[in-house]
């Protein structure tokens, strides 16, 4: 298993745990226009990649992602002479496109636990809100940078957020675009743990994935599809859908390799 190369991130497979850098470290990990392309063809492979049962996502260099490449903006500018209306449309489809993009990092069927150190701004927070977990290194920043330059975040910061964080909290960053460092970013629940440096950062994460790796795929899976099913249904859709989820997936060979691994055994499970 041989993965994929790409031109603006770095991609390792370990140990069933896979790690994507953020590999831009000379321009702060911004986001250019081939790196969100990439970040959806990297974790549609991920969520492909039998192998792979957990995904780390990092970045390379001083920061995690300064946000979007502001060269990109002039590629959204207005044609001189275009209708209105379907320069409009085309905007339209491509903050679409971009959204899907990011999309697809939760879409992944494998858990993504963010690793975040330096700044994370725009669509750095974007990015991370995708993930199902996120931790920090002491020396992280984070800001909903898109109101200083004057435009609505409009890839999904505003979208996920309250579901991480108090409206209170989402509505003051989203208007004001004030730094929180980590410390404040643990307090409000935006991050599961705050780790003095880069390194020791690295280490507990790979740490969490890796006990992720060790449990059964079907069931991490399941658990992931349930989750994200749960946060945008009622009560009772999230109980019909698990009751069906399981009565179709519940792997019973998964079942008694951690039945006989709770008896001092270690549990070997298939991809």
């Amino acid at each position: 298993m041989a993965p994929p190369v790409f031109e603006t991130l770095l991609l390792e497979v370990q140990n069933h745990v896979a790690t994507v850098w953020l590999n831009r470290p000379e321009k702060a990990n911004a986001m250019n226009s081939p790196m969100w392309g990439e970040l959806q063809s990297c974790f549609e492979w991920l969520d492909s990649e039998p192998e792979v049962r957990a995904v780390i996502l990092a970045a390379r260099g001083k920061y995690f992602c300064a946000g979007i490449d502001l060269a990109m903006f002039a590629d959204l500018a207005p044609d001189e002479g275009a209708d209105p209306a379907r320069q409009s449309e085309k905007f339209r489809l491509v903050v679409k496109r971009l959204q899907d993009n990011l999309t697809s990092i939760e879409r992944c069927r494998k858990p993504v636990l963010a690793a975040i150190h330096g700044l994370c701004y725009g669509g750095g927070v974007d990015i991370i809100a995708c993930c199902d977990m996120r931790y920090a290194s002491e020396q992280a920043v984070f800001s909903i940078k898109e109101i200083d330059v004057g435009m609505t975040a409009d890839v999904g910061s505003l979208q996920r957020l309250p579901h991480l964080v108090p409206q209170g909290i989402v509505r003051e960053l989203a208007y004001t675009g004030r730094q929180v460092d980590a410390a404040e970013s643990y307090e409000i629940g935006l991050v599961n743990r705050v780790y003095p440096d880069a390194d020791a950062l690295m280490d507990g994460v790979r740490g969490v994935a890796a006990a992720i790796a060790a449990r059964s795929p079907i069931s991490i899976r399941g658990v992931k599809a349930t989750l994200l099913y749960a946060r945008d249904h009622s009560v009772a859709d999230g109980l019909d859908y698990i009751a069906t989820w399981n009565a179709a997936m519940m792997s019973q060979r998964d079942i008694m390799a951690a039945i006989a691994g709770a008896s001092g055994e270690s549990p070997e499970f298939e991809n």
